[in-house]
């Protein structure tokens, strides 16, 4: 090579600069937030080792590697100067994962996900939260409404119907909601939207008649009865009550601790799991009544489950088998055809009726808000108060003690929601 093109100089790219080094000095120069250059120089120091060839190299290599590693470093410092770490805003899509992982059970989690996964995130999934307007939230309904539909059958609108596009703004408005209480938003966009109506299934519930009809029908039933009666004076899910299990059952403080649930997937084995959400495992102090019922019960008990199954007391009763138990109690006691849920519906009901919290009774359902149980009774509120004595009577007296609301007489036992 020409003397001409031999150079004793090199160099190292840098973050919005570079760093050149000569025979006898290093220049680091970066530029910075405010245009201007920053540079710092450098003696080359020649050591003993320098005069050792195979060790010259060696030590020249970790020199090398150290110096140019601590600029970096430097010009990483002086290109930031004066600009404050700021936290990426939150996109819609993580925010629905981590909100729903916060307050779901994975069981029903996969459920909820889906949904979203194939009709909110490809639109919105991108956005930032804060950028999320009403506006985006009605363009979203009409689409899903029109063409939201991803594998539509023969015949099969190519929309989703109201009640689906219902179900997702109602999720979107409790994750956005708790978005604004975290303060990451300023407000809920998806309280400005008024989402797509349906005319739903109305919520059945027995009346005070009604109920003791169905409370004598239970009576004469031996194997039944005991399962009614925790269903109507808790107000427990089906597969709640299917799942308890003895050492869930504190006879001295007449609590019953809720900490699973049954459920049965298509084509596979009875499977026990988690409550549907993490409010749902909860602790609530039963009424005197359904409390003595347990205790007797405990007395001839043959397995560890509350209520095994009649021929398989190693497990418990069915889910399944309950619905269809009710079914058949019902039309023989000449009653409304309702769901098992109406029995929640009913406890729920009457409990708000005789003058019990909202948050007290989202406690006692199992409900991660008391916002919630309010949305879903509302119709127990205005006339249906005042016209509470009428209405309930001396039903829950008879039945749950004198005492109305059992449920905050007792110091030790919290019956808020478990968080």
């Amino acid at each position: 090579m020409p003397n001409e093109f031999r150079t004793s100089v090199g160099g190292q790219a840098l973050m919005e600069g570079i760093m050149m080094r000569g025979p006898e000095k290093i220049c680091c120069a970066v530029r910075k937030p405010d245009g201007t250059i920053d540079l710092t120089y450098d003696k080359v120091v020649t050591r003993w080792y320098n005069k050792v060839p195979l060790l010259r190299g060696v030590c020249n290599m970790a020199e090398n590697l150290y110096k140019g590693y601590k600029y970096l470093m430097h010009a990483a410092d002086v290109a930031m100067e004066g600009v404050e770490d700021a936290e990426p805003e939150s996109k819609l899509d993580k925010w629905l994962d981590e909100y729903m992982a916060a307050t779901l059970r994975p069981t029903t989690l996969n459920g909820y996900r889906r949904s979203l996964e194939l009709h909110v995130k490809p639109y919105l999934g991108n956005k930032t939260l804060s950028k999320i307007t009403a506006v985006d939230l009605r363009s979203l309904y009409r689409t899903l409404q029109e063409t939201g539909r991803v594998h539509p059958r023969d015949g099969q609108s190519p929309g989703l119907s109201a009640r689906t596009v219902h179900g997702i703004h109602t999720t979107l408005h409790h994750a956005l909601k708790t978005a604004m209480e975290q303060n990451l938003i300023p407000s809920n966009p998806a309280a400005e939207v008024d989402p797509p109506k349906f005319i739903g299934a109305p919520m059945k519930v027995l009346t005070e008649a009604q109920l003791d009809t169905f409370m004598t029908a239970i009576e004469k039933d031996e194997f039944w009865h005991d399962f009614f009666y925790t269903a109507v004076t808790t107000g427990l899910r089906r597969g709640e009550i299917c799942a308890l299990r003895w050492e869930d059952f504190d006879t001295k403080q007449e609590t019953l601790h809720v900490r699973r649930t049954l459920h049965k997937e298509k084509g596979k084995p009875l499977t026990t799991g988690d409550t549907k959400t993490y409010a749902g495992t909860r602790k609530i102090v039963l009424p005197p009544s359904t409390a003595q019922l347990l205790r007797e019960r405990k007395k001839t008990a043959p397995t560890e489950w509350i209520f095994p199954n009649s021929f398989d007391p190693e497990h418990p009763i069915a889910p399944g088998t309950a619905y269809n138990r009710l079914k058949v109690l019902l039309k023989e006691a000449g009653l409304p055809d309702i769901r098992f849920h109406d029995l929640r519906h009913t406890f729920a009901t009457h409990a708000l009726s005789s003058g019990v919290d909202a948050k007290t009774l989202a406690g006692i359902l199992g409900h991660t808000k008391a916002s919630f149980t309010l949305d879903t009774y509302t119709h127990t509120t205005g006339d249906m108060q005042k016209r509470a004595a009428e209405i309930v009577g001396g039903f829950l007296t008879d039945y749950l003690g004198e005492e109305m609301n059992p449920w905050q007489s007792r110091e030790n036992t919290a019956a808020a929601p478990s968080v």
